[in-house]
């Protein structure tokens, strides 16, 4: 069995655009998934007023699966694509997934 690993972007909604576009063109054969979510930081820096208010911060997250054999190249070109845009990345192994 091919190893497989879920790769989970969450984004500023300012590139959301950008990272569909990409995704689209460079990454998602598969397809992905986006939805919204909110972070959580005790650290203020980068927060606007309002979000220093709610305590939280509108993001974007993004989840695909990839084989093992596309993951590098697909993060080596992820961060040199979106190099300084403050995007956060993690990759996780895929220990089943299947439909029913």
């Amino acid at each position: 069995m091919n190893q497989r690993y879920l790769i989970t972007l969450t984004v500023s909604p300012a590139i959301e655009e950008s990272v569909v576009d990409w995704l689209l063109q460079f990454a998602a054969k598969g397809g992905f998934t986006s939805f919204p979510v909110n972070g959580h930081s005790s650290r203020q820096e980068g927060l606007t007023p309002p979000e220093q208010v709610a305590g939280r911060k509108k993001q974007i997250r993004f989840q695909m699966h990839v084989p093992e054999a596309e993951l590098t190249p697909i993060l080596e070109r992820l961060k040199q694509d979106f190099q300084g845009t403050g995007l956060h990345y993690w990759v996780s192994p895929i220990l089943e997934a299947g439909h029913i």
